[in-house]
């Protein structure tokens, strides 16, 4: 099909190619008929240029575009050419004050805590950085896309509302000038004339509903039969569905499936299938098929092209208006009168209002295009902003209406620019006023929430998913109110008085049909069925809460409209309880000789409901006419006379009764929906208007009526009536104890009736309700929070209740009650309540929940007893002294003192006096004690306080020393109180009783000042006395008691240390002789001073075997370790490792065919041994293992979850301590020991000759090598073959050594190589390989040379106290990596060796062998001393294995320096020495010298011999800490005590341990004679010619450390780069989870559709891509959005690790929620990187995923 498109598309092209814009521009400004001029072009010429095919392409058609359609508009604009014009119009224009930048997906926002009227106003990072914002409280989030930067908006901040770069101009000041005075007339008419056109053309286009045939003046004379099949986006299929569907549909790849896909979510639509109309017709059928089962069916359009191609270009357009506005404000004036000017119709028909209604009909890109036009345009011009705001207002309802029919989030609805519209203060206003916006935005919801019951109150259906999500828009409406309530008016005027009052009616109806929605009944008998629908209620009531305090708040701001919201909130209520009438008998209650009628009502037994808004607004109001003393100044104005108390507190009592109920498990039987609305009625984000406000009900209503009758009504809707009104009840009712249920349930309802009580008198930290002010309230929740334990500040903010602007309030006052304590490395901030704040400690503060209240007690006991207060009453918590009530609240504290409350406590304390005849509660009485201290410390303020004539009518220390009336004689409380002070069955409360006595002794003193009195002296004196000495004997007790203690434990513990002493006699007696041979050798006695260890060579120190016995983890059986015994292992893990590579670009491509014998310097890619240390015999690891692996088979079969470790990989937990393993490691003797048993010579050779013959037996074993691969020739040529091959004196290679090894050794041997060969490698295990042996001894050099870059990182000595299992580990990996050649092919080996050797001493015959600069020479010296036992073993000539190893690294070491040499010595100048050079100076310049004369002068000037040696000694000192682990691991000398410690270079001491001069120059004068030719064939490389020739690139040395990334001190600026990222793959579409790889720096899009690639033939995500490109496997990343650090390793296994970013409260914030300004900490990200460096990663990741088994369900490798 393309084939046959091909040449009719280059043909459009020369026809397109000749069209000119400028005479096209000419010729419309001659044109009588413009609009038609212009139509005919785009008709012709539009689809010429889109929709030529399939898949479209952009760059092409842009370009097309802009020479065709879009050229000539701009000149016909500009009237000359565009370049010049647009120039001088950007002159002209004056810079805007206004930022208006439009936020992308993820970018970084900020916002000011100080200084924002509220939380949408948000400026951009450019304009935050040069504002004074940066310097005060900000939050930080990223845009979720779509809004718009404030910076320069006067209405939107307090202060600073310009940055630096918006700042407005002083001389421009005055008046708001006409933007179009700096255009001339001619243009105006112009603009106006084409904007005119083309907007008009756009709007037309985008919402023209046809399908397959065009507007007329479009339509085109031949017009061209294709289609496209259009599938447009929703927000109801998954991704799944639709790749599924589309690959049936258009039977096309997974891959192209998931670009459509992608598409369609990202622009709303993209053409799936291109052809004529039947062949998109079929495919349409497909997909609305497969899509229609459970949900409405995908929509898909068949399109005519040439329809799809005008759209197009239609939004480019847009687009394109966009940008052309941008030169001059006078542009924008043009194109928004354009925009809103009214049709021919009348009504609803300017452009602007045709798209907006026409919003929901549009897919998302057209959406987005055009909503950013708006923004740029109306948006941006203050004067048409208003004009906008009101049409918006005018369509308000319309609009609403779209957008719940459609699917799509609110991000994309235009319904979302009402944030940018009703959160402008004045515009709020206007549109209350002028649109009464806020009754419009009523009603439309109110129209939304249909279904009510018979009263008219709102019922929910059950919440499904789709209820949820039509719930879920219709909740967007409380947004907008909740934005034109934001910003509070300062002056009102009559209208906006109005205007309120009719919102707030408008609201009022909203609460009526709440008040009293899901009422219940308690179930008897048996369970509920169903769960009755409770969540939309609530989500209701949540979303509500802010809108609620506001509306209090405006109402609170003028007194008028307080008074009138009053009287209308009044009626309502009065209305709904009209309603509620119960038919009921009222009955009369008495007590006490009191008595009141109420109507009969039982929670138990009726229908009761948790909401109450109308009460409760009622409350608040209530409680603001106390605060602004309205009611003292006009109260004829109120109806308080009107209130009936027992109306209002009905309602709220019987929601506290039902929380007492359930508390005392009465409704059970309700199930779980009862429990969590109680849990939600308390609960933090909806108590301060429902809870707070029940309370303050009721102490409104307490306050105006007669507490005695209060408390009547109360006993008897609690149930209780009956308890306390007839004396003898209470004990009828305690001697059926049959009823242990009943008995439970009453004790609980009266804790809870007295803890109410305590409620309505206590709680006065409410302003209005107590004399207080605004901080007080939230100083005494965190006093409360913080009395529980220490928090830290993201948990108290979240205890404390927020306000719409997302403020708690807390920051003004924590510092005066808390101390802040920093975190360490872990944890987090914590705030600690300062001790002084302790005495405010209220036990019954009635935000507690009952688990909060008890750990609030008991840290507050443990507090006092610490602190030893007041000896006597030390763990009494009395309660606090309160601020006095306000004077519309003031009868309340009458309720102590009244008769009722009197007889409720005289009885409770009878119950506790004869306290078997009773069923009493501690807690019962507790409370009681709480509130006769309440009482006490009230009388005593009053005292206190009171004025000089006034008489104090608080008399409750009276009433409590009189006893009972005359017929029972029931004696005062006061005298019970003492009575009980000595009860043994008290002990817990005698400190709070006896508290009470002495205040009201103080308090009888207070009184009695004027005739004092001895006797109330003697009694308070002589209690504290007998306090006193009871006090001092009890402490001398428990003395005696812990030291009899002490005692005790002191002689257990003596008696097992001489149990286990006798035990392990022979084991002591070896550590003591052991400690005795090393302490001698590190004490500095005479004989061992002089003794110099040695690692390596013939004078190696020689240290006495030590018997070696280890302990099996899984048997428990002990073991000597031996050549002939069962083999014991350690549990290892090997890893590919590139934490030391320099290039990780580097990469094998067939790991079958690739050859590791010599590892690159640049250290690519390694292998590395970890292992945990712990030891197991090899057959109980087997055992082990194999049954790991049937339960991983039984698994499988029933779940399908990962688990932390990958059995197909032989991976495994070490069952100790669980930390990952893949293999194990044999433990062996020093492999050294055993095969060097033959006798050493004195006379060893030297360097030359050692060299010499080693040369000549490589030479003989190539020659035997060649000789057994050719085919055997005749017979007559043998004896020439036998002589060519001359064998060296002394070499026999026809000698097999004897393996020393016991079989089950040999077997481990071979598994370790072949598990390290596996990993290393990535391939199939294969124990004849030959590369076998390499990757163990690569392995062995990788991890030795890993760990000496840690040590010298954290400057830390290099012999220093290592852990142990790393100690272990480099101790076996290294004997191992010895031992290994034993079980391998001799002639691999030795081939091997050879090889190696001759990259260093070139043969007769050099083959492609790589060039000095190219070998990694640790590497290289690891691998030729471990293969050089395999040539040795042959020879009989008397060479020792140490002459071997000493000159092999003398040999290696000479490399090296050369290799420094070459690529490391550079000039610096300005580091010269003037005194004169020294020997080793001199040397080092000589070497120098002689390299450049065989380099043929190609190496640099030859810089000072002091720099030179500088150089060598730190280019080379890796290499020998390397070696001298290597060594001392391999022949077990110990090291030198001064390498042990912290300090200086050690160069000196590494040198002498390792059998080098100091000098290390003096190596080549030693052996310049060999040294030279080795020189020479070194330099002649060719590689290192093209090296020196500047051709290639070589590593220097020292290596620098490899870091893990330097992350910016302030996390906003990752986030900043990050919202710059766009997809690689999807063309400029942002990314939505950026990551940035820690490793390498590179940020990736990770968990995307659109980057998934292919590995190992999985699809896998961009990370786990990168992860096994960069990392091998392993992967260090941060997820940029989410502020959290993610480890992968492998595909299947990952976690999320804490990231190094903290806020100032020491608290890292994932996810970004609280959006606190976040900065580095360095500890923490030293710890990651220590993690990296240690190779921790994946062990790290095993803990977590053990820890936490929801991270084993995450498909890591989609990340």
């Amino acid at each position: 099909m393309a084939s046959e498109l091909e040449p009719e598309v280059q043909a459009i092209d020369r026809s397109l190619l000749e069209c000119s814009a400028e005479e096209t521009a000419a010729k419309w400004l001659q044109a009588t008929d413009l609009t038609s001029e212009v139509y005919q072009h785009l008709a012709y010429y539009v689809p010429k240029i889109y929709c030529r095919g399939p898949n479209p392409v952009p760059q092409k058609e842009d370009a097309l575009v802009q020479r065709i359609l879009l050229g000539p508009m701009e000149w016909y604009l500009c009237g000359e050419d565009p370049a010049f014009g647009f120039a001088k119009l950007e002159q002209a224009n004056k810079p805007s004050h206004l930022c208006g930048r439009v936020f992308k997906v993820g970018e970084p926002t900020y916002s000011c805590r100080d200084c924002a009227v509220d939380p949408t106003c948000v400026l951009c990072m450019e304009c935050f950085l040069a504002s004074v914002h940066r310097d005060h409280r900000y939050r930080m989030t990223t845009s979720g896309g779509g809004g718009f930067c404030d910076c320069g908006d006067t209405e939107a901040w307090k202060v600073g509302p310009h940055c630096q770069k918006h700042g407005p101009n002083p001389s421009e000041m005055e008046e708001e000038e006409d933007p179009l005075v700096h255009l001339s007339e001619d243009m105006i008419a112009r603009t106006y004339n084409i904007f005119a056109i083309m907007f008009r053309y756009a709007v037309e286009i985008l919402t023209w509903e046809k399908e397959s045939e065009l507007p007329a003046d479009l339509e085109m004379a031949e017009k061209r039969d294709t289609y496209y099949c259009m599938l447009f986006n929703d927000e109801v299929h998954t991704y799944e569905q639709v790749i599924f569907t589309l690959q049936k549909a258009v039977n096309c790849t997974q891959k192209e499936a998931i670009s459509f896909a992608t598409t369609v979510d990202r622009d709303g639509r993209r053409s799936v299938r291109y052809g004529d109309f039947q062949y998109c017709e079929q495919a349409k059928s497909v997909i609305v098929r497969n899509t229609s089962r459970q949900t409405k069916p995908l929509k898909v359009q068949v399109m005519h092209s040439s329809i799809v191609a005008h759209q197009n270009f239609g939004l480019k357009l847009l687009s394109w208006l966009g940008s052309i506005i941008g030169y001059s404000d006078g542009l924008r004036r043009i194109l928004c009168q354009v925009g809103l000017q009214e049709g021919p119709d009348g009504e609803n028909c300017s452009l602007v209002d045709r798209l907006m209604l026409n919003d929901s009909q549009l897919w998302k890109g057209a959406r987005s295009v055009y909503h950013q036009l708006f923004m740029s345009s109306l948006l941006m011009d203050l004067k048409y902003k208003k004009l906008f705001a009101i049409r918006f207002a005018k369509k308000y309802q319309q609009l609403q209406r779209g957008f719940m029919e459609d699917d799509h989030e609110r991000a994309v609805s235009v319904t979302a620019l009402s944030v940018q519209l009703f959160t402008a203060p004045t515009l709020a206003r206007m549109l209350i006023t002028e649109e009464n916006l806020m009754t419009v935005i009523m009603t439309t919801f109110m129209g939304h929430l249909r279904p009510r019951d018979a009263q008219g109150r709102l019922q929910f259906e059950r919440y499904t998913a789709l209820q949820a999500f039509k719930f879920r828009r219709v909740q967007s409406l409380i947004l907008d109110l909740k934005y034109v309530l934001i910003s509070k008016p300062t002056e009102w005027s009559e209208e906006l008085r109005q205007k309120f009052l009719e919102g707030f009616d408008a609201f009022l109806e909203l609460l009526r049909c709440m008040q009293g929605m899901d009422p219940i009944t308690r179930q008897v008998g048996q369970h509920i069925e169903m769960e009755p629908e409770w969540e939309a209620a609530f989500t209701l009531q949540m979303k509500l809460t802010h809108v609620i305090s506001m509306m209090q708040d405006w109402c609170a701001l003028d007194e008028k409209v307080l008074i009138e919201a009053y009287k209308r909130c009044l009626a309502v209520l009065a209305q709904c309880h009209s309603g509620f009438t119960d038919s009921e008998q009222p009955v009369t209650l008495s007590i006490c000789g009191h008595s009141v009628e109420t109507i009969r009502y039982c929670v138990s037994q009726e229908k009761v409901s948790i909401h109450l808004p109308v009460s409760r607004l009622l409350a608040g109001l209530h409680v603001l006419l106390s605060k602004s003393e309205a009611a003292h100044k006009c109260p004829e104005l109120l109806p308080l006379s009107e209130l009936s108390p027992p109306m209002l507190i009905e309602h709220p009592l019987r929601c506290f009764v039902l929380c007492a109920q359930v508390h005392a498990g009465m409704w059970r039987r309700n199930g779980f929906s009862l429990v969590n609305q109680i849990y939600y009625y308390h609960n933090v984000k909806c108590r301060r208007e429902m809870f707070d406000k029940d309370v303050v009900m009721l102490q409104t209503g307490v306050s105006m009526m007669d507490p005695n009758h209060f408390l009547m009504i109360m006993l008897s809707r609690f149930e209780l009536y009956q308890i306390f009104s007839t004396p003898e009840y209470g004990k009828r009712f305690s001697s059926e104890t049959a009823h242990k249920d009943v008995v439970h349930q009453n004790n609980t309802l009266i804790e809870e009736m007295l803890y109410l009580i305590i409620m309505l008198v206590g709680e006065r930290f409410n302003r209005g309700v107590g004399q207080v002010s605004a901080t007080d309230e939230i100083r005494r929740e965190i006093i409360h929070q913080l009395s529980i334990r220490p928090m830290a500040h993201s948990e108290l903010v979240k205890s404390l209740p927020e306000d719409e602007n997302k403020e708690t309030g807390m920051e003004s006052v924590i510092e005066t009650v808390a101390h802040f304590r920093k975190p360490g490395l872990t944890g987090r901030g914590m705030y600690e309540l300062k001790p002084e704040c302790a005495k405010e400690f209220n036990l019954y503060f009635y935000h507690f929940s009952r688990a909060e209240q008890s750990k609030a007690e008991e840290a507050q006991r443990k507090l006092k007893r610490q602190n030893r207060e007041d000896t006597a009453l030390f763990a009494a918590l009395p309660p606090p002294v309160l601020p006095p009530f306000c004077p519309l609240f003031a009868s309340l504290v009458n309720i102590l003192q009244c008769d009722v409350m009197l007889c409720i406590m005289g009885t409770i304390l009878q119950w506790a006096v004869e306290h078997n005849g009773y069923a009493w509660s501690e807690s019962m009485l507790q409370r009681v004690l709480h509130l006769i201290g309440m009482a006490l410390q009230e009388e005593k303020q009053h005292l206190e306080n009171v004025a000089e004539e006034h008489v104090v009518t608080f008399t409750f220390s009276q009433k409590i020393s009189r006893p009972g009336d005359a017929p029972n004689n029931s004696p005062s409380i006061l005298a019970m109180l003492e009575t009980l002070q000595n009860a043994p069955y008290l002990e817990l409360h005698k400190d709070m009783i006896r508290w009470i006595l002495k205040t009201f002794n103080t308090i009888k003193k207070i009184r009695e000042r004027s005739s004092t009195s001895p006797v109330a002296e003697t009694e308070g004196s002589i209690l504290e006395e007998y306090l006193r000495d009871k006090d001092k004997a009890e402490r001398k007790r428990k003395a005696e008691i812990a030291r009899l203690r002490r005692e005790k434990i002191m002689a257990q513990m003596s008696e097992m240390q001489r149990h286990f002493i006798d035990e392990n006699r022979e084991l002591f007696q070896q550590t003591l002789e052991l400690d005795a041979s090393t302490s001698t050798a590190s004490e500095s006695s005479p004989m061992v001073s002089d003794l110099v260890l040695t690692a390596l060579g013939p004078a190696q120190t020689r240290v006495p075997e030590q018997r070696q016995f280890v302990t099996c983890i899984l048997c428990q059986e002990e073991q000597e370790v031996k050549v002939e015994s069962r083999a014991m292992v350690l549990a290892a893990f090997v890893q590919r490792s590139t934490v030391l590579s320099k290039d990780r670009r580097k990469c094998v491509q067939d790991p079958e065919k690739y050859d590791p014998l010599f590892m690159h310097p640049d250290l690519s890619c390694g292998t590395h041994t970890g292992s945990c240390g712990h030891v197991m015999h090899a057959h109980c690891w087997q055992r082990y293992f194999d049954s790991v692996q049937a339960k991983e088979q039984r698994r499988q079969q029933r779940l399908r979850l990962h688990t932390s470790y990958d059995v197909e990989n032989g991976e495994f937990l070490c069952p100790l301590c669980e930390r990952l393993s893949n293999t194990v490691i044999p433990l062996l003797l020093p492999p050294r020991k055993i095969f060097n048993s033959r006798l050493n010579f004195s006379d060893q050779p030297d360097l030359t000759e050692w060299v010499r013959t080693i040369s000549q037996q490589t030479t003989a074993l190539q020659g035997l090598r060649k000789e057994e691969s050719s085919p055997h020739p005749a017979s007559s040529e043998n004896p020439e073959n036998k002589e060519k091959v001359r064998l060296p004196e002394g070499f026999r290679p026809d000698f097999h050594p004897k393996n020393p090894y016991s079989k089950s050794i040999k077997e481990m041997l071979r598994t370790f190589g072949t598990a390290t060969y596996k990993v290393g490698l990535k391939v199939h295990p294969n124990e004849e390989d030959p590369r076998v042996p390499i990757v163990c001894w690569g392995s062995c050099a990788y991890t030795i040379q890993s760990l000496e870059r840690v040590l010298s990182d954290e400057d830390k000595p290099l012999f220093g106290p290592l852990p142990c299992r790393l100690d272990d580990c480099l101790r076996s990996l290294t004997r191992f990596a010895a031992a290994h050649w034993t079980v391998s092919s001799l002639s691999v080996v030795q081939g091997h060796f050879c090889k190696l050797f001759t990259s260093l001493v070139p043969g007769d015959s050099p083959g492609e062998l790589p060039c000095i600069l190219d070998v990694d020479m640790f590497h290289l010296l690891v691998g030729l001393v471990l293969s050089f036992p395999a040539l040795q073993c042959q020879d009989f000539s008397g060479i020792s294995l140490g002459t071997g190893d000493l000159h092999i690294f003398h040999l290696v070491t000479m490399a090296h320096i050369i290799q420094i040499l070459l690529t490391s010595c550079t000039e610096e100048n300005g580091m010269d020495q003037e005194e004169p050079p020294g020997e080793e100076e001199s040397a080092a310049l000589s070497l120098y010298n002689t390299l450049r004369e065989h380099t043929g002068s190609a190496l640099k000037e030859t810089p000072s011999g002091w720099h030179l040696c500088r150089s060598i000694r730190a280019g080379i000192m890796p290499f020998l800490k390397c070696s001298a682990l290597f060594f001392h691991y391999l022949n077990g000398v110990p090291s030198p005590p001064e390498v042990q410690v912290t300090g200086t270079s050690h160069f000196e001491h590494l040198c002498n341990y390792l059998c080098l001069p100091s000098n290390l120059i003096r190596l080549f004068e030693e052996n310049s004679e060999i040294m030279n030719s080795l020189i020479k064939s070194w330099c002649h490389h060719k590689e290192v010619k093209r090296f020196l020739a500047g051709e290639r690139d070589a590593i220097s040395y020292p290596r620098e450390p490899n870091r893990l990334l330097d992350l910016p001190q302030d996390y906003s600026n990752l986030i900043n780069q990050a919202s710059n990222f766009s997809c690689p793959k999807s063309g400029g579409d942002k990314s939505r989870a950026p990551t940035l790889c820690l490793v390498c720096g590179a940020l990736l899009c990770s968990q995307s559709y659109c980057c998934q690639t292919e590995l190992d033939g999985e699809d896998v995500g961009a990370c786990t891509a990168h992860t096994d490109s960069c990392g091998c496997g392993v992967g260090v990343f941060l997820r940029v959005r989410e502020c959290q650090v993610l480890f992968l390793a492998g595909k299947t296994k990952g976690c999320f690790y804490a990231p190094p970013y903290l806020d100032d409260y020491g608290e890292t914030d994932q996810g970004l929620r609280r959006g606190n300004p976040l900065h580095l900490c360095a500890e923490r990200f030293q710890k990651i990187q220590k993690l990296w460096q240690q190779h921790s990663v994946t062990e790290e990741i095993g803990h977590a995923q053990e820890a936490n088994q929801t991270l084993v369900g995450i498909d890591w490798q989609h990340l």
